[in-house]
């Protein structure tokens, strides 16, 4: 395979492009990475842990593109700030964001979620998405084009026990930001998709109160599946917007 063509032998659709996953160390970040890679773009890869982000960028240099690993918390203000520059410096464009970086908390009841959980599960899932948004636009809006897609889940339609509060509250809140990008910003020619995934394996089932069985995780959604849904949404022609895209397994107890 030549940087030219991708796994199928068709061209990359987005060759010189551009792309920021945040919580890119593992699990769907890491699948959204590597995908977006094999349809060309360059990646700025970002999360919290160094190491794993390190090896998400070996795999997207496999495929003969670019990475850029930057350590940062999407919940802290400044270290989004400081990403966000040091990826403009190394590539000098941002044509993707995808807000992946998420959590739960272990504790997920009114009854037994304390005000720390909630912090942490608000500051990654909706304070992040707002922060890594606002540090992106300004380059969108120069460039005058931009797409930002939101991983939020099938919780933002209702929440449920499974979820907890925190996090269902989070993921609702990621509609209206999605929402309002679409109100101020297509002008620029920027659009968000939010992507509402269902159960899917990944690393943060470890996080439930009873981690679910293998024979559970069997017939749930694949981080690849997300990626692939991630590539659809980012290689739509400019004029095409997907507000919200609900994925869910086939199998309605999973």
């Amino acid at each position: 395979m030549t940087e030219s063509q991708t796994p199928n032998g068709t061209a990359p659709r987005l060759h010189g492009r551009v792309a920021i996953v945040t919580g890119a160390g593992s699990g769907m970040g890491r699948a959204i990475a590597t995908a977006l890679a094999r349809e060309g773009a360059d990646l700025g890869l970002v999360g919290r842990t160094a190491s794993s982000l390190a090896e998400t960028a070996r795999l997207v240099e496999e495929t003969g593109r670019a990475a850029l690993v930057v350590p940062a918390d999407v919940g802290v203000a400044a270290d989004v700030r400081r990403a966000a520059g040091a990826i403009v410096e190394r590539f000098s464009r941002i044509d993707v964001l995808v807000n992946n970086a998420g959590t739960n908390t272990s504790r997920r009841l009114f009854a037994n979620t304390d005000v720390d959980d909630w912090d942490q599960v608000i500051a990654t899932n909706l304070t992040g998405v707002f922060l890594c948004t606002r540090a992106v636009l300004p380059f969108m809006r120069q460039q005058r084009d931009g797409v930002i897609v939101n991983i939020s889940s099938l919780s933002a339609r209702g929440a449920s026990i499974k979820a907890g509060v925190a996090y269902s509250a989070s993921k609702f809140g990621v509609t209206p930001l999605t929402q309002m990008v679409n109100i101020e910003e297509w002008r620029n020619n920027i659009r968000a998709t939010a992507i509402l995934p269902g159960d899917t394996v990944t690393p943060i089932l470890e996080r439930r109160p009873v981690p679910p069985s293998p024979e559970a995780r069997a017939p749930m959604l694949k981080a690849e599946d997300i990626a692939a849904a991630v590539v659809f949404v980012a290689t739509l022609p400019p004029h095409v917007l997907i507000e919200d895209l609900a994925i869910r397994p086939t199998n309605r107890e999973s």
